[in-house]
């Protein structure tokens, strides 16, 4: 699921978005957007409330925490994080000034958590996975940005 949110949604809306524009779209803002939609918008959404309702998950499952009751509290406050950050990032294509405030704080987010995860020894699958995916749209993301304010 994770690899189908963070570049196989991305990559299709933006293929179907160029195409049915006839070439006429920005291309770095459809980019953005879209990676916004579906890496940051529905991605961390959709974590955040899976952290803040049932953070043993996080906690045991990809972590390989035991669940103590601090760990359980962190995990669901970086749930909160993830809800406010998805729920700019789900709106953010439909609001062209909130596409690059959106990046920021997910470029920031995602790239650091990816960088963090990289060094950690005996990491799992899903660890594997997320880390790879959370560097990968933060890059995106960061080109978009650079890109944008620049341009």
């Amino acid at each position: 699921m994770i690899l189908v949110l963070m570049v196989l949604l991305p990559i299709a809306s933006i293929v179907i978005e160029l195409v049915v524009s006839g070439g006429d779209a920005d291309v770095w803002f459809t980019i953005g957007k879209w990676f916004l939609f579906w890496g940051v918008g529905v991605r961390l959404f959709t974590a955040g409330l899976s952290q803040a309702l049932k953070p043993q998950f996080t906690a045991k499952g990809i972590l390989g925490e035991a669940g103590s009751p601090a760990a359980l509290q962190v995990v669901q406050e970086l749930g909160y994080a993830n809800l406010g950050m998805g729920a700019v990032g789900l709106i953010a294509p439909w609001v062209s000034d909130w596409a690059i405030p959106a990046a920021m704080p997910a470029t920031v987010f995602l790239g650091l958590a990816g960088v963090r995860h990289i060094g950690k020894s005996g990491k799992n699958r899903n660890e594997l996975l997320a880390t790879l995916t959370d560097l990968f749209v933060a890059a995106v993301l960061l080109v978009f940005v650079a890109i944008s304010v620049t341009t």
